[in-house]
């Protein structure tokens, strides 16, 4: 089982026409963290729609060559995924493209619906054909339907919005407008700046705004839906307040660039103190505390801080690969982990260490970085983790659809540590989790879900459904 974030968007409108693309693409270059399996840009020329899709990394798919034959626009929207709905595969590349009777649209999804099973279903019933195996179509589709009978395109996304549960963070680009949605319950992150030159852009990270050169202005509220046309902003609220807030915890603790503010919450302060509470929890006699690259750094520098035990810079993170998670397969992911890092003899040789990383999952990434710092030499080393245990599925962004390789299902805390080979292990108390992030979705340790839970949680369930169509039909 592979576990990913999620993805990241990111919209872009200018009064006047101007090299868009580029602006989206760096603004994709700074969220690729949030997505590494494929990307796309959507430039709007006077209402004339021109895109490119691929799959790959922001630096693969857009060369100089592809940038530069994107037309001049006033309106751009760009995604780079890992999909938590549907396979790997160019047809689920976004933004998805929708050509309907009453105009164009773009759409980039974050998140992922809980009850995207039952609506593609009911849309199939009424003669719908779906291109992809992504829940962002289902989206697309449900937008399109409710815009024949509504007066605008915000008017059609709001009636949308009735139809789904889950997260969703979207961005919409119609021929005249630039529209950005969050879900009621406010899952995963939207924001939006004002660029220098006149126009704004929108981001699931703050970080990618800074990229561009745009100040943050606000994050959306939960259930906010923003429209941008021309040079003017409006706001419509009638989603808000219907759901107590549920922001991931998961993007402070792992996904999120560090540089990021979401909801209010710098991201680096929040891994901060959630290294000074692991330290206050879980003191253990050291010499050196060490970060994993790049989530457990900040973590690392708290506790360091709060215990007084010297921060050492133990890890050195090969900056040209990728994370761990988004390996294919479980033999490639364990020898990644060593091409990913290395340790420094020099910080760990003959000392006692406190090893900050942000979270277990399965193990054996955990396994392997403690092995690497026993081969430095290493006398002792102390795990602590900057998240409770992982317990159960996401059903909202992140690909977990099982707890049967979560190790926390399965083995005690002691029992854990014996696996991983480290000399004890202790974990952020869930009780903290109020404290460092207000309203929060911790699901994932607490098995406390804010939504129903779906009956089909696979990420290949679409696939799946196809194949079985396929099979039918031959035998027929």
């Amino acid at each position: 089982m592979a576990i990913h974030e999620e993805c990241g968007v990111f919209g872009v409108i200018q009064p006047e026409p101007a090299n868009v693309g580029r602006v989206v693409y760096y603004g994709l270059y700074a969220l690729q963290h949030r997505g590494q399996e494929s990307c796309g840009i959507v430039v709007n020329d006077d209402g004339v729609f021109a895109s490119h899709k691929d799959l790959g990394l922001v630096g693969e798919v857009f060369g100089r060559d592809v940038l530069e034959r994107f037309p001049q626009g006033t309106m751009a929207v760009g995604h780079t995924r890992y999909g938590t709905t549907g396979a790997s595969n160019r047809r689920n590349c976004q933004p998805i493209e929708v050509n309907h009777q009453k105009g164009r649209m773009a759409l980039a999804h974050n998140g992922n619906l809980s009850n995207a099973a039952q609506l593609r279903s009911k849309l199939e019933l009424t003669g719908a054909i779906f291109h992809t195996t992504s829940d962002t179509e289902t989206i697309a589709y449900i937008v399109t339907r409710e815009r024949l009978t509504s007066p605008s395109i915000e008017d059609a996304l709001s009636a949308a919005m009735k139809h789904l549960e889950g997260a969703y963070s979207l961005v919409l680009m119609s021929p005249q407008k630039l529209i950005c949605v969050r879900d009621p319950h406010g899952f995963r992150p939207l924001c939006y700046g004002k660029l220098p030159g006149g126009g704004y852009a929108a981001a699931s990270e703050s970080c990618a705004l800074t990229a561009v050169g745009a100040e943050f202005v606000r994050d959306l509220e939960p259930g906010e839906i923003l429209i941008f046309q021309g040079d003017t902003v409006s706001s419509r609220r009638e989603h808000c307040g219907k759901c107590p807030p549920a922001h991931c915890v998961f993007e402070h603790i792992y996904f999120a660039r560090p540089d990021s503010v979401i909801d209010g919450v710098s991201v680096h302060a929040a891994r901060l103190r959630a290294g000074s509470i692991l330290a206050e929890a879980h003191p253990v006699e050291a010499d050196a505390v060490v970060g994993v690259p790049d989530s457990g750094l900040d973590a690392a520098l708290g506790y360091s801080r709060t215990s007084g035990i010297p921060y050492e810079i133990g890890l050195i993170k090969n900056k040209y690969i990728g994370r761990t998670f988004i390996a294919p397969g479980q033999e490639y992911r364990l020898d990644q982990v060593r091409l990913k890092l290395s340790a420094v003899r020099e910080s760990v040789a003959g000392k006692r260490v406190v090893l900050v990383d942000d979270s277990i999952v399965r193990g054996t990434t955990s396994g392997r970085i403690a092995g690497l710092l026993r081969e430095a030499g290493a006398a002792e080393i102390h795990l602590r983790i900057s998240a409770p245990p992982f317990l159960n599925p996401c059903y909202y962004g992140t690909d977990i659809d099982s707890r049967e390789n979560l190790i926390a299902c399965h083995y005690s805390v002691e029992e854990i540590a014996g696996i991983l080979g480290v000399d004890s292990l202790g974990y952020l108390p869930v009780s903290a989790l109020g404290e460092l992030f207000g309203g929060h979705c911790s699901a994932c340790f607490t098995g406390q879900y804010p939504t129903d839970i779906p009956s089909d949680t696979r990420k290949d369930r679409f696939e799946q459904k196809l194949s079985e169509c396929h099979r039918g039909r031959r035998h027929t």
